[in-house]
C-alpha cells in the first residue's frame, strides 16, 4: 500500500501550563494551607461541625491543588523512548483523582453532619461567622486565579471548582452562623453542611464524568466528530475516510489519526500540512496524523467501521 504521512501542529505552539499558572497554584495552595490551620483551630474552639467540615474540605483541596500542579509540571517533561507523548496523560489522571477525592470528602461531610443533626450541640455563632467570611474571601480570591483558563484545561477547571465550592460552602456556614446567633437553632449547623455537601456532589459529578471520559480516550466535548469527518471527506481528491480517531492526550492536547483514500497524485506536497492546520484552527486538534491510501491498493484491514 502506497501512503503518505504527515504529523503537524498546524504551525501553532503548545499551550501547556504557563508561569502565571504556576503562580496561581503557589498562591492558591499557600492561602489555603494558612486558612485550613485557622479554620480547624477555631472549629474546635467554637464546637462547630460546619467549620471543622469546611476545614477538612479545604485540606482536601490543598492536596488536590498540589496534585493538579504536580501533574501540570510532569506534563512539560520532554518525550522519551519509553513515553513518546511524555507525561501529559498525568493531567487527566489528576483530574480524575481530584474528582474522586472531592466526592468522598463531600460524602464524609454529609455523613458526619447527619450524625450531628441527631444530637445538635451549641456553637460559637459569632466566631463561625467571622471565620467563614474569611473563608469566602480566601477561597474566592484563589478561585479567581484559575477562572481564565478553566474552560481550556480540565485540570484547571478541577482546581477552580474545588476553590469555588469552598467559597460557597464558607458562605453557607456564615449564613448558618447568623441564623444561630439570633435563634439558637443549633440544628442549622449540620443542616447547612448537608445541603452544601449535596451541591458539591452535584457539581463534582459532572467533572468526574468528563474526566473519566477523557481517561478512556473519549472524544473531547468540544470536538464535533461529524463535522471533522465531513471536512476530511471534503478535502480535494478524497474518496473515503476511515479509521478516524480523536482523543485527548492530556486535559489540553487533542490528537487525531485518519486514513484518507485518495489518488497519490492528488496528494500535493502541501496538502497534508494544510489539512493539519485546518484541523488545528477549526477543531483545536493539536496533533493530526494522516495516512493516504490509494484507491487501487488492497482494502485496509482498518476500513470497516468499528475496527480499531
Amino acid at each position: 500500500m502506497a501512503m503518505a504521512h504527515d504529523h503537524s501542529h498546524g504551525g501553532a505552539g503548545h499551550a501547556h501550563a504557563r508561569p502565571s499558572g504556576d503562580r496561581a497554584f503557589v498562591v492558591g495552595i499557600g492561602l489555603n494551607v494558612a486558612f485550613v490551620v485557622i479554620e480547624a483551630v477555631f472549629g474546635v474552639i467554637s464546637h462547630s461541625m460546619a467549620l471543622l467540615a469546611d476545614a477538612g474540605h479545604n485540606l482536601s483541596d490543598v492536596l488536590g491543588l498540589g496534585l493538579a500542579w504536580g501533574a501540570m509540571i510532569l506534563a512539560r517533561r520532554a518525550p522519551s523512548a519509553k513515553r513518546t507523548y511524555g507525561l501529559r496523560g498525568t493531567t487527566i489522571l489528576a483530574s480524575v483523582a481530584n474528582s474522586v477525592v472531592l466526592l468522598f470528602v463531600a460524602g464524609g461531610i454529609a455523613w458526619e453532619s447527619a450524625r450531628r443533626l441527631i444530637s445538635p450541640e451549641p456553637v460559637a455563632s459569632t466566631t463561625i461567622i467571622y471565620v467563614s467570611l474569611a473563608g469566602v474571601v480566601v477561597n474566592g480570591a484563589s478561585a479567581l486565579l484559575f477562572m481564565r483558563d478553566r474552560k481550556n484545561d480540565l485540570n484547571v477547571r478541577s482546581a477552580f471548582l474545588h476553590l469555588a465550592s469552598d467559597a460557597a460552602l464558607s458562605l453557607g456556614v456564615a449564613i448558618a452562623g447568623g441564623i444561630m446567633l439570633f435563634t439558637s437553632w443549633w440544628w442549622v449547623d449540620p443542616i447547612v453542611s448537608i445541603a452544601l455537601s449535596l451541591i458539591i456532589l452535584a457539581a463534582t459529578w459532572s467533572l468526574l464524568k468528563s474526566s473519566l471520559h477523557l481517561a478512556v480516550q473519549g472524544v473531547p466535548e468540544h470536538v464535533d466528530m461529524i463535522a471533522v469527518r465531513k471536512y476530511l471527506a471534503s478535502v480535494p481528491g478524497v474518496i473515503e475516510v476511515h479509521d478516524l480517531h480523536v482523543w485527548s492526550m492530556s486535559t489540553t492536547d487533542v490528537a487525531l489519526t485518519a486514513h484518507l483514500v485518495m489518488p497519490i497524485d492528488a496528494c500535493t506536497p502541501t496538502l497534508l500540512g494544510e489539512v493539519a492546520k485546518r484541523l488545528h484552527d477549526e477543531f483545536a486538534i493539536e496533533h493530526a496524523t494522516i495516512q493516504v491510501c490509494p484507491p487501487e491498493a488492497p482494502e485496509c484491514v482498518l476500513a470497516p467501521a468499528g475496527r480499531v
